[in-house]
């Protein structure tokens, strides 16, 4: 077996390269584990859930239904009243309620018909609201109202 003699300067150089070298080892080992801990992103997740808000219901559509026991013609289409509200004849024979521009329109005719109310046609016929409700006809013929010999059809 041989036995190595140092020196103490080379004990000493000896011992100042082992302190470098734990250093660079104790250095690198915590680069490592920094990296693998952002390489393998948090350890914790926190998830948020946000309410979702929920849409409003659609407005409600309120369709006003009547059938008029008597109507015009107001040289447009015809036209009743049931209570204040005015009411146009739709197709299918159907009583709608009068939208804006009829209304104006009506009123703009009525403004030079002012007897119109005298002249107006009893309902027998067309008894169908908008909703598709027949409402039946109670009474044969509007005594107080003189149809100045009208034809009650208009060619219906």
């Amino acid at each position: 077996m041989k036995r190595a003699i140092f020196t103490a300067a080379q004990l000493k150089l000896g011992c100042h390269g082992m302190k470098t070298i734990r250093k660079i080892i104790i250095t690198m080992c915590i680069s490592s584990l920094a990296t693998l801990k952002l390489m393998s992103g948090p350890a914790v997740g926190i998830t948020v859930q946000v309410p979702v808000p929920v849409p409003p219901p659609p407005p409600s559509i309120t369709v006003t239904v009547g059938v008029p026991d008597a109507y015009i013609w107001d040289g447009y289409e015809y036209v009743g009243v049931v209570g204040t509200r005015y009411f146009y004849l739709g197709s299918g024979d159907y009583w709608l309620p009068c939208d804006a521009v009829r209304l104006g329109r009506f009123h703009e005719w009525e403004r030079a018909h002012a007897d119109w109310h005298a002249h107006t046609i009893v309902n027998a016929h067309y008894r169908v609201d908008a909703r598709g409700h027949v409402h039946p006809w109670h009474g044969e013929k509007h005594f107080d109202k003189d149809d100045h010999g009208h034809d009650h059809n208009h060619g219906h």
